[in-house]
């Protein structure tokens, strides 16, 4: 695989917005605390955060033709749904849970699209059969209120689905150990396997897996809160997992993709007792796992 490089706009805004960061802090709104004092107080009503349908987007626009050859897509609700929070809890990891739900036709390559981050392509994934049909969850940054899709290729052509998420600064979030402590533990891998849920998934070899990769996944535009200066970019960009010798899925990623990656997947059971997994970051660090089963 290539090491994925941001182009056009992409590029340029990756390049200048550590630059740019110091002076949105400048002009923050006042925090919510304070706000609070200067207005008669209200009381609280319940409220229930969803998912939303996105909303137009000139960057979609702008960027389509650097994500795709084709930029004309086709409606993915009738094949998949997208599941993701409308307000997220913390933008630097922000579930995106991908459900197939019209088994007719196989999704052999996923995009993750985030749009207004300064490299929107969060990762392209591909599939083998064993992954059909597709059932895949992981995390991802969100640096500013924006539509997340997913575009996904089939025999039939390329299909989008998305959902509009209000998060915030996901990509600049400090990381939850210092540098010293994410470097030691870099690449050690664990994997969880679920119990079948049904009598139809036991009867059908149909399981669910979690592998977790300790990665700090640097995108670039981290301060080291004691030296105040800038984090080099240091993410996974190459991920592969197998099952004995059969392809699950690969993975080319970015920036994007949250600290410590984790990948949550149904796939269907070929027997081997093992999953092997393979991941090269930025810096050419390889990680090579052979992860049991009956881990859990």
């Amino acid at each position: 695989m290539t090491n994925p490089r941001p182009v056009g706009r992409i590029h340029a805004a990756l390049t200048i917005a550590p630059l740019l960061l110091p002076l949105v802090g400048a002009f923050a709104l006042p925090p919510a605390a304070a706000l609070a004092q200067t207005q008669a107080p209200v009381q609280a009503q319940p409220q229930k955060e969803t998912s939303s349908p996105m909303v137009d987007s000139p960057t979609w626009e702008e960027i389509a033709g650097d994500i795709l050859e084709d930029p004309a897509v086709k409606d993915g609700a009738a094949l998949f749904t997208i599941d993701a929070p409308y307000r997220a809890e913390d933008a630097a990891t922000v579930p995106v849970v991908i459900h197939q739900t019209d088994p007719s036709q196989m999704i052999t390559e996923l995009k993750l699209v985030i749009d207004e981050n300064p490299s929107p392509l969060a990762a392209t994934f591909h599939f083998g059969p064993a992954m059909h049909p597709l059932d895949l969850e992981t995390r991802v940054r969100v640096n500013q209120y924006s539509n997340l899709r997913a575009l996904a290729e089939t025999d039939a052509g390329t299909f989008m689905h998305g959902r509009y998420i209000k998060a915030s600064g996901g990509c600049s979030a400090p990381a939850t150990k210092d540098s010293e402590a994410a470097l030691k533990n870099m690449g050690k891998m664990r994997l969880r396997v679920f119990e079948p849920q049904s009598a139809e998934a036991q009867s059908t070899g149909w399981r669910e897996a979690q592998i977790m990769i300790r990665h700090p996944n640097y995108s670039g535009l981290q301060m080291n809160q004691l030296t105040q200066l800038y984090i080099p970019a240091l993410f996974i960009h190459e991920l592969t997992v197998h099952q004995g010798e059969e392809l699950l899925f690969d993975m080319e990623g970015g920036i994007s993709i949250s600290e410590n990656p984790v990948f949550r997947f149904g796939y269907k059971d070929n027997g081997a007792p093992t999953l092997r997994v393979h991941a090269v970051d930025t810096e050419g660090h390889v990680f090579d796992e052979v992860l049991s089963k009956g881990q859990g």
